[in-house]
């Protein structure tokens, strides 16, 4: 149901449905106006006093487009319609408004036959709705029927409610809107032992001469990268290691004494070692 005429549509379909299957003859005929408006001494009439938003269908999410599956459309607004069905004919001198109830019953058995109005008595509009429409008399509601009937010039009437639900109009096309990318491939996460930060534990030889290749060892360093320095000048920087030992050649015009060698791996591990420069 996407057209805001549905409510229109629900009425003439109540209409239909009537029309077509009330069995007394002569036909009843049926009208959809306000109580105090002629139409005829011999009908059954339906009049659309009040319409309310759907309390339980209030508040549904966003909802996917049909024949368009990456488009979203905002919910429906859902409606509850309060019908009063009253009956009118010629009084008889004896029998009064007898022949009004006998109408009146005949269009409440209808009612309760159907009470979702079938298909073949829908309008066009309606065919494809989401929702059924049904129909539920209100039978505990006096108040609100004497209220209906104190606002005509029109005398009181004997007169059935009935609620119709769910009436849907959706929104105009302006409010849609694409559906967010959808996963494609769900990973796998890896499970492992608590994680183990790189350490260096060891430089090898603690002393040399200048341009001396030394050996760092220590445990989980393979996959890391190194970062070395010393006196502010980067020896290794970012060198991949590849095992849990990595070599580093210190300058060549390294003066003699001693230097502080500053080792981090990857930013999770430093640690500041000493190498005596000899002659």
């Amino acid at each position: 149901m996407s057209l805001s005429t549905a409510i229109g549509m629900v009425s003439e379909s109540l209409r239909n449905l009537l029309v077509a299957e009330m069995s007394l003859i002569p036909a009843v005929p049926v009208t959809i106006l306000a109580p105090d408006e002629t139409g005829g001494d011999r009908r059954i009439n339906l009049f659309l006093y009040k319409v309310q938003e759907n309390a339980t269908l209030r508040n549904l999410d966003w909802q996917v487009k049909r024949g368009e599956p990456n488009q979203l459309v905002p919910p429906p607004l859902s409606l509850n319609l309060s019908y009063l069905m009253t009956a009118y004919a010629p009084n008889d001198p004896q029998t009064g408004n007898s022949a009004a109830h006998s109408i009146l019953g005949d269009a409440m058995r209808v009612f309760y036959e159907n009470a979702i109005i079938p298909e073949d008595h829908l309008v066009d509009g309606l065919i494809d709705a989401r929702e059924h429409v049904k129909i539920v008399m209100n039978t505990l509601d006096l108040d609100e029927l004497s209220k209906v009937w104190s606002t005509f010039t029109q005398p009181f009437r004997l007169s059935v409610l009935y609620e119709v639900s769910t009436v849907q109009l959706d929104m105009l096309s302006g409010s849609e809107r694409a559906m967010a990318r959808r996963v494609r491939q769900i990973g796998v996460p890896r499970v492992e032992a608590p994680f183990e930060p790189p350490v260096v534990e060891t430089m090898e030889p603690a002393n040399g001469t200048a341009g001396t290749v030394v050996t760092f060892r220590g445990t989980g360093l393979a996959g890391w990268k190194a970062y070395v320095s010393t006196m502010g000048r980067m020896i290794a920087d970012g060198q991949d290691i590849s095992t849990d030992a990595f070599l580093v050649t210190f300058p060549n015009d390294l003066p003699a004494g001693f230097h502080e060698i500053r080792v981090d791996i990857s930013h999770l591990f430093r640690r500041t070692f000493y190498f005596e420069v000899t002659i």
